[in-house]
């Protein structure tokens, strides 16, 4: 009980999410927003315009002419796609540093958050699913509780690398017998005290369970599923990325095809490289 008194005490060090994502997500969150009312947050923060301009004008986009200007991008890019970029900015600095508990290299974390929000987006406009923001903000942060757990997780490796290994447990199922708490419950945590939704909450705890999901279980699934993709792709594969339980269910669930596997890894491999143009701009 002492050991994630310490633990929760840890979320302290983690830099918030700026006021201003809060406010984009409430501009996207009310359908009578206007790309006005986005451009008017933005413009008044220097730092996301600035780190705006540098995402839009990254190979991602592949646009022969700089933007300029905030404005600028906003017209071109859309409300969705500015929002994205905004949300990433405000998420970086907590997850770029190596996590050597789970194995991760320096960058490995932001690079893995990213591809998951990036084809999360993906599954959940090809399966019409609603609030594709939440969904990309959910993906970008689900693993936050790595960024606290990290260190435990390292101190205690050999005693949850035994439960996998000889135990039967899923990587999640032996951090949360051996330390009491499990990255995915420390990530809702770290989301309710960041004041997000409580859909939001329910979806960063759930990752890795998305029936459990009380709210936003579709959500849960499409983040679910894109997690397992990025494992697929090998994107974030670190000392627990093959020590968790695949979960038929969320392919029912999302009627997804095997075609539509196929074709979603395939456009992202092929846009890989400027997805990495795009994670050294932020």
């Amino acid at each position: 009980m002492n050991e994630i008194k310490s633990i929760l005490k840890e979320i302290d060090r983690l830099k918030p999410i700026p006021q201003v994502a809060h406010k984009i997500l409430s501009i996207i969150e009310n359908p009578d927003s206007s790309m006005a009312d986005l451009s008017e947050v933005i413009v008044h923060d220097v730092a996301v315009t600035a780190n705006l301009l540098k995402l839009a004008n990254s190979a991602y986009f592949g646009r022969p002419r700089k933007f300029e200007s905030a404005h600028q991008a906003i017209v071109f890019l859309g409300m969705d796609q500015v929002v994205d970029l905004a949300l990433m900015t405000s998420s970086s600095d907590n997850l770029k540093a190596a996590q050597s508990g789970y194995d991760l290299n320096d960058g490995e974390l932001w690079r893995y958050s990213v591809a998951s929000a990036l084809i999360a987006r993906e599954l959940a406009e090809r399966k019409e699913i609603g609030n594709a923001h939440m969904v990309f903000t959910a993906a970008l942060l689900k693993d936050i509780g790595k960024v606290v757990l990290s260190q435990y997780v390292a101190d205690s490796f050999e005693k949850i690398n035994a439960l996998v290994a000889g135990g039967g447990y899923s990587f999640r199922e032996a951090e949360k017998e051996v330390i009491g708490i499990d990255h995915c419950e420390l990530g809702g945590i770290v989301a309710k005290t960041w004041q997000f939704s409580p859909a939001m909450v329910e979806i960063i705890r759930n990752h890795h369970v998305p029936q459990n999901a009380q709210m936003g279980q579709a959500e849960a699934y499409i983040v679910y599923m894109a997690d397992t993709l990025c494992m697929m792709m090998g994107i974030g594969v670190g000392s627990d990325g093959l020590a968790y339980r695949f979960h038929q269910d969320a392919v029912k669930f999302l009627d997804l095809s095997e075609r539509d596997f196929q074709e979603i890894m395939s456009s992202f491999g092929i846009k890989l490289q400027e997805v990495e143009e795009l994670l050294q701009n932020t």
